[in-house]
């Protein structure tokens, strides 16, 4: 399988694509960044890595670590994760501490 190849063509095809979102300017983080950056990388098991764009640009991965976190968590405790962890929105702030004090954390 051709990552690179791959990678490239996904490129192409997403970063033109018109902007139908913008930089949460509340975060101090992401406020000075520069919207129009956009990269993939990629990196195997095998050690191989694949990238193309501004895939060396450095970022604040903000809520993105909520995908590795759960992934650990699934990995650890299998189906028996969702007996914890919800699947639907919960209708507050993405910072909002509610949802978590009332489900007793």
């Amino acid at each position: 399988m051709n990552y690179q190849e791959i990678l490239e063509r996904i490129y192409k095809e997403v970063v033109n694509s018109s902007e139908t979102g913008k930089v949460a300017d509340y975060i101090p983080a992401l406020a000075e960044i520069d919207s129009s950056k956009f990269g993939i990388a990629v990196h195997t098991i095998n050690g191989e890595t694949y990238s193309i764009g501004d895939a060396d640009e450095f970022f604040s991965i903000q809520s993105i670590a909520k995908v590795f976190t759960l992934t650990l968590a699934k990995q650890k405790f299998d189906e028996n994760v969702w007996n914890r962890v919800g699947k639907e929105p919960s209708g507050t702030p993405f910072n909002s501490l509610v949802q978590l004090e009332s489900n007793n954390g």
